[in-house]
């Protein structure tokens, strides 16, 4: 949540960290004695998605302020991704820890003990899934026959999981053409993975069309000196040709 502090200076973290807090303490409350992991999944849905409403944002999947956990617990909804980072977070608080399933096209959860053998599809108010329903899932995503392959269903790290939900941010703002904010997001991409070259030619490229020629030729420049044979380097060069 520290990134949307860049957004909204004004955040304070620590009322949306406690606002978990009780949110967790009612569904433990709810649970009882006996624990077990169907029922902690199912109790956890029936008072985020029953009971406070949260769902995911099918009707403006795209608004960026589905990528800040601030905005998603204020407004109850989001993307798959910051959304099941939320339950991560609820899980974790009631001794049930759970991974997240970065899935392409989509985002997963499970919990961490492997041979339960089900995911959690939080952006569909918690739909339980078994491995199967997940190739169901990945056809109807991609509208074409996908074969499920095994690492599509391996675990990812909380740094995976920022980075994945920056680069999410990233596109966003491109599309919407809000460069300076796009650029903010670069920077802190490259905190998280230093010296990415993929990063370092993205943030020349937004130089560039911020006319900030210096620091373009200098981040384009880093990048075909990490990358020389990138396929996009001929492309490249001719930009840096084009600032002389």
């Amino acid at each position: 949540m520290i990134y949307a502090k860049y957004q909204y200076p004004r955040l304070d973290i620590q009322d949306y960290l406690m606002t978990l807090d009780i949110i967790s303490q009612r569904i433990k409350d709810e649970l009882g004695k006996e624990v077990y992991p169907l029922k902690v999944i199912k109790t956890i849905n029936k008072y985020l998605f029953k009971e406070l409403g949260f769902k995911g944002n099918k009707d403006n999947y795209y608004d960026p302020d589905n990528s800040y956990l601030n905005q998603v617990i204020d407004k109850k909804t989001g993307i798959p991704i910051t959304l099941s980072v939320i339950y991560l977070e609820i899980a974790k608080r009631l001794d049930f820890p759970m991974v997240g399933i970065g899935m392409p096209g989509h985002f997963l959860i499970r919990p961490e003990f492997e041979n339960v053998g089900i995911f959690v599809d939080v952006f569909n108010q918690g739909e339980i899934l078994f491995k199967e329903d997940c190739e169901l899932k990945l056809k109807e995503i991609y509208q074409q026959p996908i074969t499920l392959e095994e690492h599509f269903l391996t675990p990812v790290s909380n740094q995976q999981i920022l980075g994945r939900m920056l680069t999410n941010l990233k596109y966003i703002y491109l599309n919407r053409q809000e460069y300076p904010k796009m650029l903010r997001i670069i920077e802190l991409l490259l905190q998280l993975f230093p010296n990415h070259p993929l990063e370092i030619r993205d943030r020349g490229l937004l130089y560039y069309q911020l006319r900030q020629w210096e620091k373009a030729t200098t981040d384009l420049q880093l990048y075909l000196s990490i990358l020389p044979t990138a396929e996009d380097a001929p492309t490249i060069r001719q930009i840096l040709q084009q600032m002389r």
